[in-house]
């Protein structure tokens, strides 16, 4: 018989790691066939992988896993009552029923989970490294994505941003054979995901992903590189998809004999032969252990079964949409006559000083001071730590700026033009505009946007796209149409702890003077303004449609007629208070937008006024947009045939008429 060998407690405990989300697995899979849960995605055969990740790194290391790493959150000791609550959606669980499985996060644990949009989560790992640098922890981002992931744009972009800015961050790619069906091999050409390491200039590592020994090395020794100073690591860890995409899909496009060859690699099945090769563990001793891990399992998913299910009301939902925001600050002391463009940038200089928490990233803003100048002095003030250039990386930069949220920083990012904020989208609409109604980490980020028309710049660098994102809740929407507000909304948008998008008109950066407190105030977002007042017609309008508006309403005023124009400053949320006491007051509405006519905002306030001011209406209300067009380049046809101020006049006219 062989002799017993000592050995460190930790390796059975090692096995008790792998194991527990093996037998809850097995349960999931029971439930299904008795139609008590009704989709499981299977991690079978893969548990090596995110437990050997989860053993290999220091509690304080953020992990941000996918739908087959059930071993993370056991390993990290997530309450399993809690846990199965959440992944049968029932009461008790993370996500108050909002969201599936492992949607969420735990700040708590340094798990922060997945959307569904793959590679979305590889950029926000870079912004929980780069807070890590910032504050000067040791703490590594180790993030994961499958194969098919590695397709997308945020994988590059990621990897690119972690290279370059050197961040401890471990790309962890699980290589399991398949998409949902799509065999790896015709979706990539290489047989070898890590070899794109070597472009973006890190170490890469390709790892036996069913051998939790050989995890546990790799990951420790990437995090050991990472802590050091040694920037980002590429992981590959080849295995094997046992089970279909989910349990539904099944795994008939998989050729016959392929699973069969896989299982003699099973991870479970050779961690217990190398505790009784190594250690001379005997298989009644893991028998005990499963036995006893079965029943903890068996119990904790009876007890979740027997969870009511989630309840709620449509107050409690719209309110934890977005976190509460702070009181304003009022302005006070005395006041300069700034440019719009020098109140943005005295905006975050005073924000910059005031909290060193805050951040400013985007492409050539830092030596270069931005394509429009706004952050020139920044850099030379605050340094390059908190002035950054990125790469051109839309979506890297927004989702690393989630990620500097989630850890507490407070990230501002310019868009160097608002059109490019389109390859961005995905993580503003997905990814910071739901996470804090999903989990309830607020997402304290301002996306900054230089906008619209009137320069001759044509359809790419023209466009007023803020109705895009009016639409998606979660999002705070800001239009300043003043020096004033430029730099009072931005202040409230920095001290907000909710995604905000300001979008700043850049023909009147230069354009546009006005008295600017010289201190740090606030403006309250959502709170209209009365721009100028009137009896006989209400203009409601934001950004340089003010200017429009004011134009057209001194020139009604030699006519006798008394126009009262609004700017609504912010469009969600809107100021429907105000509107509709103005329209009360004159019973004749125009909502006035650069944006194109049809889908532009203008539609939603004409329709609420409509459903709600339909008594006080002494006509129909107008909306007056941009033509249906993309903003042609030359100047002449931008400004007499698709620009909406060149139907303006009429539609005033004809409104007054009615």
């Amino acid at each position: 018989m062989q002799a017993h060998v000592r050995h460190d407690p930790r390796i059975l405990q090692n096995y008790r790691s792998l194991l527990l989300p093996r037998v809850i697995e097995e349960r999931m899979l029971l439930l299904i066939r008795q139609g008590r849960l009704s989709k499981w995605f299977s991690g079978f055969g893969q548990e090596a992988i995110a437990v050997g990740t989860a053993l290999a790194l220091r509690d304080e290391d953020y992990i941000l896993p996918l739908h087959r790493n059930l071993g993370v959150w056991t390993t990290r000791g997530v309450p399993l009552d809690s846990l199965f609550c959440q992944l049968m959606g029932k009461a008790g669980g993370y996500t108050n029923g909002r969201d599936r499985t492992f949607h969420f996060g735990l700040p708590e644990k340094r798990i922060i989970g997945m959307i569904s949009h793959l590679g979305a989560m590889l950029p926000v790992a870079c912004g929980l490294a780069q807070a890590s640098l910032y504050r000067g922890e040791r703490s590594v981002a180790a993030v994961f994505t499958g194969d098919g992931g590695t397709r997308e744009g945020d994988f590059h972009e990621a990897m690119n941003l972690a290279a370059v800015w050197r961040l401890p961050v471990l790309f962890i790619v699980e290589n399991n054979g398949y998409g949902l069906s799509t065999p790896t091999s015709e979706a990539m050409l290489v047989d070898d995901i890590v070899d794109a390491a070597s472009g973006y200039g890190m170490r890469g590592v390709k790892v036996d992903g069913n051998d939790l020994n050989a995890v546990i090395r790799s990951v420790g020794d990437a995090a050991r590189k990472a802590r050091a100073g040694g920037g980002p690591t590429l992981l590959e860890m080849k295995t094997f998809r046992m089970r279909g995409h989910e349990e539904a899909s099944g795994t008939r496009y998989v050729p016959e004999g392929l699973i069969d060859s896989w299982s003699r690699y099973d991870p479970v099945a050779r961690y217990e032969q190398y505790l009784a090769e190594e250690f001379a563990i005997a298989g009644d001793q893991l028998a005990n252990v499963r036995a006893e891990l079965e029943k903890q399992v068996s119990a904790v998913a009876e007890y979740a079964l027997a969870q009511p299910v989630v309840t709620s009301d449509l107050a409690r939902e719209r309110a934890d949409v977005l976190a509460s925001s702070p009181a304003v600050r009022n302005p006070s002391g005395p006041s300069t006559n700034k440019r719009f463009i020098d109140a943005v940038s005295d905006g975050m200089r005073q924000a910059m000083e005031s909290d060193d928490r805050v951040l400013v990233m985007g492409q050539d803003i830092a030596e270069y001071g931005g394509v429009f100048k706004v952050t020139a002095g920044l850099l030379e003030r605050f340094g390059p730590v908190r002035v950054r250039n990125t790469p051109i990386i839309e979506s890297g930069a927004i989702g690393a700026a989630m990620g500097l949220a989630v850890a507490g920083l407070v990230p501002i990012v310019e868009m160097q033009y608002a059109d490019f904020i389109s390859c961005g989208f995905n993580q503003i609409v997905n990814n910071l505009a739901t996470t804090h109604y999903r989990w309830g980490s607020p997402i304290n980020v301002t996306i900054r946007a230089p906008y619209g028309g009137g320069m001759g710049a044509g359809p790419f660098h023209s466009q007023s796209i803020e109705a895009w994102f009016t639409h998606v809740p979660g999002l705070k929407v800001l239009i300043p149409a003043t020096p004033h507000d430029a730099k009072g909304l931005l202040l409230a948008a920095v001290e907000d702890p909710n995604p905000v998008l300001v979008f700043e008109h850049k023909y009147l950066y230069r354009m546009l003077k006005g008295e600017v407190p010289d201190a740090p105030y606030s403006v309250e977002i959502g709170k209209a303004r009365v721009a100028r007042s009137g009896e006989d017609v209400t203009i409601v309008t934001w950004g340089v449609g003010v200017v429009w508006a004011m134009q057209h309403a001194a020139r009604l005023e030699d006519d006798g007629v008394s126009a009262e124009v609004i700017d609504l400053r912010s469009l969600v949320p809107w100021d429907q208070e105000a509107v509709l006491a103005s329209v009360r007051k004159t019973g004749r509405l125009l909502v006035l937008h650069e944006a194109n006519l049809t889908g532009g905002f203008g539609g939603e306030i004409v329709s609420w006024v409509t459903e709600n001011a339909f008594d006080a209406l002494d006509a129909p209300p107008v909306r007056v947009g941009a033509a249906d067009t993309p903003v042609p380049f030359s100047q002449n046809l931008e400004s007499d045939v698709f620009s909406a101020a060149s139907r303006l006049e009429d539609s005033l006219n004809r409104l007054l008429r009615f």
